[in-house]
């Protein structure tokens, strides 16, 4: 309430608190701004304007700011400060040592001196838009990372940039960031490791017209990563492909037992193909294995039967040729036989000594004496 002396003299006390900060007006002009305290204001004609600020808002906003700068530059520029980037700029403000905000190109704020202390941090981005890391996870942490592309390039890959679309560097592996003011950032990783495609179930029809389905396998890796990525839409998809391709080529011109008997030398030809094409577009094929032939069900009875009776015949000309050495042995002997009486001799008395082990009795008819003038003349011979 403004009192009888106030009112005598033409002024009115004014009380600012210390998280205070006041903009007078008398009669529309504006008289300044006032700090912490105790102020006798002009008030003559009842035409003062007292605005009040706290300075938990730290911005400042308020009709009266150009007029403030352009009238009252020194009063402006002791309580206020205006930040502003220019078109090819960013900004990043910070308030005692914390990240407050993020200025984009041609952005403007006006704060309060006292709510800081401030610090400002320029950035052109017309050139590089590199982002330190350190600063990188300090905006991430604060939550101010609206202006910011950053990626990760992991251990064992490498990471290509482009800006606009258009390649630009390699990354190392590690925390990358950049600018993305009106700006399009993409970061692109590809994986250097050894890795495998499989490529299942591939059909294709042999030159006897005979349905088969394979199974390849190929392990590579990438040693050009820019050719990679920038000479086909997906180099895993064009491996893919190149393996189907060769693979149908070099069989197709095969007949199915062909395929059978020579699948190692099929699969190396169709092989040396697929990594003659592949080493144009960045890769290096490890390997290339040709699983699985798969006939269908009626084919594989078919060879089924032909292989039984393959083993069958096998078989026959086999226990033939044992049959012919065992005759030709039982030749042999009758004719040492024939030419030896001594021999043939000896042979009897041995088939009728292990006859006589398997029986209780033996008779023989031409008398013991016979027998043993047979032995005796058999000596004497």
């Amino acid at each position: 309430m403004t009192s009888i002396f106030e009112l005598m003299i033409g002024r009115q006390r004014v009380l600012v608190m210390e998280n205070e900060r006041v903009v007078a007006l008398h009669k529309g002009r504006v008289l300044g701004i006032y700090g912490p305290g105790e102020h006798m204001l002009p008030r003559r004609g009842g035409d003062l304007e007292v605005i009040r600020h706290d300075l938990a808002s730290v911005t400042f906003t308020s009709a009266y700011e150009k007029v403030l700068f352009d009238k009252l530059p020194e009063v402006a520029s002791r309580h206020l400060t205006a930040y502003r980037t220019g078109t090819g700029e960013v900004m990043v403000l910070e308030r005692d040592g914390q990240i407050y905000t993020v200025f984009a190109p041609n952005q403007k704020m006006t704060v309060w001196n006292d709510a800081g202390p401030w610090k400002e941090t320029r950035y052109d981005v017309t050139g590089d838009l590199s982002v330190d890391p350190v600063l990188v996870r300090r905006l991430v942490a604060a939550r101010r990372a609206e202006l910011l592309t950053n990626s990760t390039v992991q251990d064992g890959q490498v990471g290509l940039l482009f800006i606009d679309g258009v390649y630009q560097r390699l990354l190392q592996p590690g925390l990358h960031g950049f600018w993305s003011v009106g700006r399009s950032i993409q970061v692109k990783a590809v994986d250097l490791k050894r890795q495998s495609l499989d490529v299942a179930g591939q059909e294709l029809l042999t030159r006897d017209r005979v349905t088969i389905r394979v199974n390849i396998t190929a392990e590579y890796r990438v040693v050009d990563a820019v050719k990679a990525v920038t000479s086909v839409k997906d180099f895993a998809d064009a491996l893919y492909r190149a393996l189907q391709f060769a693979f149908r080529r070099t069989l197709g011109t095969m007949t199915l037992d062909q395929i059978l008997e020579r699948s190692v030398s099929a699969h190396a030809e169709a092989a040396d193909k697929v990594r003659e094409d592949m080493a144009e577009i960045g890769l290096e094929i490890l390997g290339i294995e040709l699983k699985d032939v798969i006939l269908p069900g009626d084919m594989r009875e078919i060879l089924n039967q032909v292989v039984a009776a393959e083993k069958q015949a096998e078989a026959n000309v086999i226990r033939r040729r044992e049959e012919t050495n065992a005759t030709r042995s039982l030749l042999n002997t009758a004719k040492v036989m024939a030419e030896n009486p001594v021999m043939l001799r000896l042979k009897e008395l041995e088939a009728l000594e292990a006859i006589a082990g398997k029986v209780e009795r033996l008779t023989i008819h031409n008398g013991t004496g016979g027998l043993m003038n047979d032995i005796v003349k058999l000596r004497g011979e």
